[in-house]
């Protein structure tokens, strides 16, 4: 995947601050703060339904359940409808390798290679290059309407996305005077960080934060195997909970089954190449139990997503994969940097995720495949449970929106500061209040609009416009 052109350039130090000032000129920060919705704005529910068209149909209406639950939910599913918006506001032509989808609840711990617990992006799937000022806008309005479900005050609201624009201008500033392999070894590792995260918290919500990380180390394929299998037959299998887990056996004939169960293996061996010599020799230890058809999160909600039960030495022994079509970027689609090297939609994701992640998961591959139903697909691959944990944001007191926020902010600078010009971004940004105060103004218009979307797509429901499975 190209790089950023600031990056294949060798610029002074002083040249690219240059750049990100006169950037500053043509695209004056105070213009993020703006949002108009476009006259001839698209229909949400119609972008909506137009990602519909390439997903499982009997899932889709799952989507739409989840993403009724709160504006929140809505806004989780909507990163296509906000892409569509943000292609039509400020844009300082500073590119980096952007998540696409960076909303607070796409920021999680999850386990290094090394065994230590990591805080970082932790969804890719619209990764893609584009204006780095897309991600920051989407993780502030994220914290404008979770602080509204939430109940804060309008201030309190302000303070928390202040808090998160503040930390990612601060952070990039940082970045901007750090040597390119400190910025790389750059991560917040949750042990060191500890502390200072829970200052502030009362000894109830510590508590709180020490179940969430011993929860966190729980979540391993051994602990997914004995929630999502039994024995059926005598033999262990992926037991079905229709319709979020769907064993193969429940999806479809013996003859198709089998014709299916060979595709996958094909898939396999074409992913197992694009791992590192020693995960492969690895992977190799495994063989192949069951596989099972899976709904995970909200705006995934349709695409195809398998589990895959392994099995090392013994039924002790288990892996569990999750194998995830990848779809062409929202922000490919809605304005995102071209690239000079083209490559399928799971390996844009796995590159993405490698280029922001200073960890990756072990297992993170890809592969491009033909289905038995002669459509070709693009997936990526990773391990289903690897220490992973997030915050639950519905529980959080302002104060503590601010702090995890805060950490959000970092953590994206960090990633933007690998894959893009970082000095130029500072300077952009400059030392002043100025773009945070910009960006808060932008995240209450925004959920604004966002809350008029979510009231769209209820009364679709209401006028039978889409169909609607709730409760799932």
């Amino acid at each position: 995947m190209a790089r950023s052109a600031e990056h294949r350039t060798h610029r002074t130090p002083e040249e690219r601050a240059a750049a990100g000032i006169a950037a500053r000129e043509a695209t004056p920060v105070e213009e993020n703060a703006q949002f108009q919705p476009a006259a001839d704005r698209a229909d949400p529910v119609a972008i909506l339904q137009e990602q519909g068209k390439t997903r499982v149909p009997e899932l889709v209406p799952v989507r739409y359940g989840r993403m009724l639950v709160s504006p929140f939910t809505f806004f989780r599913g909507a990163a296509a409808v906000m892409a569509a918006d943000l292609a039509h506001t400020a844009d300082s032509g500073l590119a980096v390798q952007a998540c696409g989808d960076a909303h607070l609840s796409n920021f999680g711990m999850f386990g290094s290679p090394e065994r230590k617990l990591v805080f970082d992006v932790n969804d890719f799937d619209e990764t893609h290059q584009g204006p780095w000022e897309w991600d920051v806008k989407r993780l502030a309005a994220s914290l404008e309407i979770a602080g509204r479900d939430n109940g804060f005050s309008q201030k309190k609201r302000r303070k928390v996305v202040l808090a998160a624009v503040r930390g990612y201008q601060l952070a990039m500033g940082d970045f901007a005077g750090m040597k390119s392999l400190d910025v790389w070894y750059a991560r917040a590792d949750v042990d060191e960080l500890r502390e200072s995260l829970k200052a502030g918290l009362t000894k109830e919500r510590r508590a709180t934060f020490d179940k969430a990380l011993a929860k966190a180390r729980r979540r391993t394929s051994t602990r997914a195997f004995g929630r999502l299998t039994g024995l059926v037959d005598g033999e262990r299998r992926i037991l079905p909970s229709p319709p979020l887990v769907m064993p193969i056996r429940d999806l479809l004939p013996d003859v198709e089954r089998a014709e299916f169960e060979e595709w996958f293996r094909e898939l396999l061996g074409g992913y197992r190449r694009t791992l590192q010599s020693d995960r492969r020799y690895l992977l190799d230890g495994f063989d192949f139990v069951d596989m099972a058809r899976k709904v995970v999160g909200v705006g995934s909600v349709g695409t195809r997503c398998w589990i895959v039960l392994m099995r090392g030495r013994d039924d002790d022994d288990p892996l569990f994969l999750q194998i995830k079509e990848a779809q062409r970027s929202v922000i490919a689609q809605y304005g995102g940097r071209p690239t000079a090297e083209q490559v399928g939609e799971g390996e844009r994701v796995v590159q993405g995720q490698r280029l922001m992640q200073t960890v990756s998961d072990i297992f993170l591959g890809w592969e491009s495949a033909e289905g038995i139903d002669g459509h070709r697909r693009d997936f990526y691959v990773r391990q289903l449970a690897d220490w992973k944990g997030s915050v639950v944001i519905e529980g959080l007191s302002d104060p503590e929106m601010a702090v995890y926020g805060r950490l959000c902010g970092w953590t994206l600078a960090r990633a933007h500061a690998r894959t893009g010009d970082r000095i130029a971004i500072a300077a952009y940004l400059g030392g002043d209040e100025v773009f945070p105060e910009a960006v808060a103004d932008f995240a209450a218009l925004y959920a604004d609009q966002n809350e008029r979307d979510h009231a769209a797509l209820e009364e679709a429901r209401r006028s039978g416009r889409i169909a609607v499975e709730s409760g799932l």
